[in-house]
C-alpha cells in the first residue's frame, strides 16, 4: 500500500512492484532513510492478478532507472492464483526473453527473474530448461507439502507439519433437524438437509473468523456440521471416544484455511522443532 513506504524500505531489502506512484514513493522513503531499496517489476502474463503489460515493461523499467535510492534487481511473475492459469514453458520463455530484452536495452541489469510461486515447482523441477528463471517465492510448498495445481503432495515434505488444534466448548446429544421458523442464518445457510436422529454435537471454540470450515480435514469418526462467527459444530457420534469439555480436537488444514488461521489474533501460534527436514533440502 501507498501508505506503508516507509514501513517497507525499513523492513525490507527487496520488494516486488507493479505502480509507478508507489516505486516513486519507495524512492523517496528510502532516500529520506538514507538507504537504498530493491525494486523487483512484476509483469502480466496471462492469470489477470497483479502485473505491468508486457509491451509497456521497457518504459516502467526506464522510469525506475531515473530515481535515486533505487537498485532495480529484475522482473518477476505470478500465475495460478486467481484464474489458474498454470506455469509452463511458454509463458516462463515470455519472462525470460523480456529478461534478455531489457539487458538488451539497458546493459546487464536484470540479476533476479522470479518465475512465481509453489504452483511452478512442478514445471522447475521436470528437467525443462528453465531460461532465465533463478527464482521462486514459495509458501504453500513449504508450509504444506503440496503443489497448488492439483495439490499432489511433493516428495519428500510433509502434508502435516501444521496442525490446528481447536477445545470442545460444549458436547450434548442433540437433534439433526431444527425446530421453528425457519429463515436464513448468519451466514446465509439453510435448514441440513438430512435427519438422521439424534447426534453427539459438539461445538468447538473456533469460527469463520479464524479458518474456512470447508478447508478443514477433521479426525476419524468427526463430520464438520457447520460454523458460525466463532464456533465450529461438529458431530462426534462416531468419534473414538466421547468428547468432554475441554478436549482438544486436532484438524489438518488446506491452503485457505492455514491463510486464516496464520492471520486470526485469536489463535495461538506454537512451533516446536523437528529433525524431519528433508536430506534432499538440506543446506550443504
Amino acid at each position: 500500500m501507498l501508505s506503508q513506504v516507509d514501513q517497507v524500505v525499513r523492513l525490507a531489502d527487496v520488494s516486488c512492484n507493479t505502480e509507478l506512484a508507489i516505486v516513486k514513493a519507495l524512492s523517496a522513503a528510502a532516500r529520506k532513510a538514507d538507504r537504498s531499496h530493491g525494486i523487483i517489476l512484476m509483469v502480466e502474463l496471462g492469470d489477470l492478478r497483479e502485473g505491468i503489460m508486457p509491451e509497456l515493461l521497457e518504459g516502467f523499467v526506464a522510469e525506475t532507472l531515473r530515481l535515486p535510492n533505487l537498485n532495480f534487481e529484475g522482473i518477476g511473475a505470478n500465475l495460478a492464483c486467481r484464474s489458474g492459469v498454470s506455469p509452463d514453458s511458454k509463458n516462463m520463455a515470455v519472462l525470460s526473453a523480456l529478461a534478455d530484452k531489457i539487458d538488451a536495452t539497458f546493459g546487464t541489469i536484470v540479476t533476479t527473474v522470479s518465475g512465481g510461486n509453489s504452483a511452478n515447482l512442478n514445471w522447475a523441477l521436470s528437467g525443462v530448461d528453465t531460461g532465465r528463471i533463478n527464482n521462486l517465492r514459495l509458501g504453500e510448498a513449504l508450509l504444506l507439502g503440496r503443489e497448488p495445481l492439483h495439490r499432489q503432495a511433493l516428495d519428500e515434505l510433509h502434508t502435516d507439519a501444521i496442525t490446528l488444534i481447536a477445545e470442545v466448548i460444549e458436547s450434548k446429544i442433540k437433534p439433526t433437524q431444527p425446530w421453528g421458523e425457519i429463515a436464513q442464518a448468519a451466514f446465509g445457510e439453510t435448514r441440513p438437509k438430512k435427519n438422521t436422529g439424534s447426534i453427539i454435537q459438539s461445538i468447538l471454540a473456533i469460527g469463520r473468523q479464524d479458518i474456512d470450515p470447508s478447508g478443514l480435514d477433521a479426525p476419524l469418526g468427526i463430520s464438520i456440521l457447520a460454523a458460525s462467527s466463532d464456533h465450529l459444530i461438529i458431530d462426534s457420534s462416531k468419534y473414538r471416544r466421547s468428547l468432554k469439555v475441554g478436549d482438544p480436537i486436532p484438524f489438518q488444514l488446506n491452503y485457505s484455511a492455514l491463510l486464516r488461521a496464520m492471520t486470526s489474533p485469536f489463535i495461538t501460534k506454537v512451533t516446536k522443532r523437528s529433525n524431519r527436514f528433508p536430506k534432499s533440502l538440506q543446506p550443504n
